[in-house]
Formats: structure tokens, C-alpha cells, sequence
């Protein structure tokens, strides 16, 4: 019986600290990465303290102790100040006017060959042909010979003259503009374009933010020491700051329908996706079903996203979660206005 104390005292003084570190991640998104980068390094362990602090919940509840009131509590704050982690199935209204729009991260095409398939580049042309999508955002893309998108319009921006790797967006509509927003010291950028559809005019932004570098399969993801890593992504986030905040002062003066869609590289517990976010619709959260999980990690990491008007209607959201093609997973959502 004193063991068995002794082991849950232990355990619960584990428990107090992930719970809160897990109510302290709730404050996070209102602390710019520039004021304290290292602090806001932690949003990207959210998912791993609540799955953590379920963990908890359940066994506490198994063992009909009080020390389940902690993690419950944390938990169900979180409910109503965080962007929820799962989703459970919601109905869907398919209607024939939806524009279906997916983003999909495609680790350009298979390029360095991190997947022995050497079929890779062409089963994501078919993957996408097959979805058949009104308009797709490419990130990390690469401007190939073989490319086989069955789409008529395109707006493809490689980093520079030379270079063939970028962002790209195809669209079964005309493109009647199209930019860069160009990020300074980055390999990532910004890109939009704006379609028109039944005399609409729709802007759809394609985002990818500073890339993090994680190596998921190497130890500490890449870097020498955990000092090293920390500061790699601290500074990682100061850039995603300073580019959340041109991509808002852009989009600002665009007061139409719009979609931002793609690789934030960052969590929905975070600075700048809460920014980006602000005052419109996340697909994922009106219709998603399950963790939403876009990356190819060991805990759900949903950091791949598309966001539309608050006054849009989301009327189904997917995540392929089955296509393993790249290390993210395409998602695609169906709304109209």
C-alpha cells in the first residue's frame, strides 16, 4: 500500500507539471515569437501534452482517484480556449457549386530521392488528377519535365531565375492577377493569385512559413546538441513572425473572397497561425473529422491549413492521411459562398 502511494504521489507530480505546461501552452498564441522566441518554441508540443494529460485523465479515472480533477480541469479549459486537437464526424452538405480546394506540401516531387519509389512524382500527379481539385497550392514544388497537372491555369514562382524549386497554384479558372511577396533571407515565400468563377473574383493566398528543418528521423531532428536545436527554432519562429505579419499587411487590402491556404510549419497553438486566422473560418475546424494530423510524425502535428471568410460555408474538409507520398499529407476542402 505505501508503494503503491509513493508511486502515485510520484506520478502525480508528473502529471502537475504536464498540466501545467499544458495551461500555460494556452497563453502562447497571444506572445509574439519576437518578443520571446524561446517560450514560443513550446507550441509545437501541445499535442504532446494533451495526449499526455488524456493519458493521465484515463488512468487517474481507472483508479477512482481525485488527482483526476487535475488533468480534467486543464483539459476542459483547453476545450474552450485552444483550437481542438479532434474532431469528431460532423454531417456534410456536398452541394454542386462547392470550389474544391486542396494544399498539398509534395517535398518536390520526390527530387532527392527520400523515397526509393522511383514511381513517387508520378503517383502525386495521379493522386491530384484523380481528386480532381478546382484549385491546388503547391509548397515545396519543384518544376519538373515530367509535370502532369490536368488543371489550365498556373501561377508558378520559383526563388529565382535559375532555380526551379517554389511554390506554385493551378486552377481549373482563369488567373486574372497573380504575385510574390517575395521573403528576404528565406528559402520559403508567399504567393497568390486571383481566379474568377462565375464572375466572382476569389484571391487564394499560398503560404509556406520559414521551415523549421525537423528531422524527425534523426536524433534531436537534425541539429548537434538541444541547445543548438532550441535556438534553431527560436529563430526559426522570429522569421515566421516577420512574415505572418506581411502576409497579414498584404491581404489587408484585399477586402473580397479569399483562401490562405498551406504549410504554416507551425502548429494551431501558435502565434502565427492565430494571426493568420483571425476572422475567418478553418476548414478543418468546421468540418474536419479525426486528429487532423498533415505530418508525418510520431504525435499529431496538424500544421498544413486552409482558411477562408467568416461568412463562407465549409461544407466538407479530408485529410489523406493514407497517401504517403511526402512527409506532409494533401487535404482538401469543399466551400462556396
Amino acid at each position: 500500500m505505501k508503494k503503491r502511494s509513493i508511486f502515485n504521489t510520484l506520478l502525480f507530480f508528473i502529471n502537475s507539471i504536464l498540466a501545467t505546461g499544458l495551461l500555460l501552452s494556452f497563453f502562447l498564441p497571444y506572445i509574439s515569437p519576437n518578443s520571446l522566441p524561446s517560450l514560443t518554441v513550446f507550441s509545437l508540443f501541445v499535442p504532446f501534452l494533451v495526449l499526455i494529460n488524456l493519458g493521465f485523465l484515463i488512468y487517474w479515472i481507472v483508479k477512482l482517484h481525485k488527482n483526476v480533477l487535475l488533468s480534467t480541469f486543464v483539459l476542459v479549459l483547453g476545450w474552450f480556449l485552444a483550437p481542438p486537437l479532434i474532431k469528431f464526424s460532423n454531417k456534410e452538405v456536398v452541394l454542386t457549386n462547392d470550389l474544391k480546394v486542396m494544399s498539398y506540401n509534395v517535398r518536390m516531387f520526390n527530387y532527392y530521392k527520400w523515397n526509393d519509389d522511383v514511381t513517387t512524382e508520378q503517383k502525386i500527379y495521379d493522386f491530384v488528377n484523380n481528386e480532381s481539385p478546382d484549385v491546388i497550392a503547391f509548397q515545396e514544388f519543384y518544376q519538373s519535365d515530367m509535370i502532369d497537372i490536368k488543371l489550365p491555369y498556373k501561377f508558378i514562382k520559383t526563388k529565382s531565375a535559375k532555380d526551379k524549386f517554389g511554390l506554385a497554384i493551378y486552377s481549373k479558372y482563369p488567373i486574372v492577377n497573380s504575385g510574390s511577396l517575395n521573403f528576404e533571407n528565406s528559402a520559403n515565400n508567399t504567393i497568390f493569385v486571383d481566379i474568377v468563377r462565375n464572375h466572382d473574383t476569389i484571391r487564394v493566398y499560398n503560404v509556406h512559413l520559414e521551415s523549421l528543418k525537423i528531422n524527425p528521423n534523426k536524433e534531436n531532428f537534425g541539429e548537434k546538441d538541444s541547445e543548438r536545436l532550441f535556438k534553431r527554432l527560436a529563430n526559426g519562429f522570429k522569421k515566421q513572425a516577420d512574415q505572418t505579419e506581411r502576409i497579414i499587411q498584404h491581404e489587408y487590402s484585399w477586402k473580397g473572397k479569399k483562401i490562405i491556404c498551406g504549410d504554416f510549419n507551425n502548429s494551431a497553438y501558435s502565434w502565427v497561425y492565430k494571426k493568420l486566422a483571425d476572422n475567418k473560418k478553418d476548414a478543418f475546424i468546421e468540418r474536419g473529422i479525426g486528429l487532423g494530423k498533415t505530418f508525418r510524425y510520431v504525435y499529431p502535428m496538424r500544421i498544413d491549413f486552409i482558411l477562408t471568410n467568416e461568412d463562407a460555408n465549409i461544407n466538407q474538409f479530408k485529410t489523406y492521411n493514407k497517401v504517403k507520398l511526402s512527409d506532409h499529407f494533401p487535404i482538401m476542402s469543399r466551400l462556396n459562398w
